[in-house]
This record gives C-alpha cells, sequence and structure tokens, in this order.
C-alpha cells in the first residue's frame, strides 16, 4: 500500500512540473557570433578557428568540420587561427 501512495505522489509530481511554463531564451550577445558555426560562415578566408572548446577546420572545397565539445566545456569567443594565404 506505501509503495502504491509513493508512485501516485511521484506521479502527479511530474504531471504539475510538466505545466510550469519555461524561461525564453536569452539572445546571443551583438557582435559576438553565437556559435563556431556562424563565424566560419561569417568569415570564409578562415581555414581553422577555435571557441576553446571545439576546433573547425575547412577543406579545399569549403566545407567546414568541426570537433565535438567536451561535456564540461564553457565555449569563449570564436578566434580564426589560420587565415588563407593570398
Amino acid at each position: 500500500m506505501m509503495k502504491r501512495i509513493l508512485c501516485c505522489l511521484v506521479v502527479m509530481t511530474g504531471v504539475a512540473l510538466a505545466d510550469q511554463p519555461r524561461a525564453p531564451a536569452l539572445p546571443a550577445p551583438e557582435g559576438l557570433p553565437a556559435t563556431v558555426f556562424s563565424f566560419g560562415k561569417e568569415n570564409p578566408d578562415c581555414l581553422e578557428w577555435t571557441n576553446a572548446c571545439q576546433i573547425c577546420t575547412r577543406d579545399a572545397a569549403g566545407e567546414m568540420q568541426c570537433s565535438t565539445p567536451g561535456i564540461a566545456c564553457t565555449p569563449g569567443v570564436p578566434v580564426c587561427r589560420v587565415r588563407k594565404t593570398p
């Protein structure tokens, strides 16, 4: 009987919490690229860039490839590490 009551309480708590409104997502700060992907799109002459969590490169065809960020990494402002030479 006690297990049944406990299960009901757990289920009812989950249902009550599911109806709570969620806070809206914060917009990206103005003037800063939102992601390493947008940085790559905005800087086509950059061949390698990083945000201290991910490293991205551009291949000969211009396609971007980025590493997977670590689980506890806090990304910084993306910076270009290698640019195309004229």
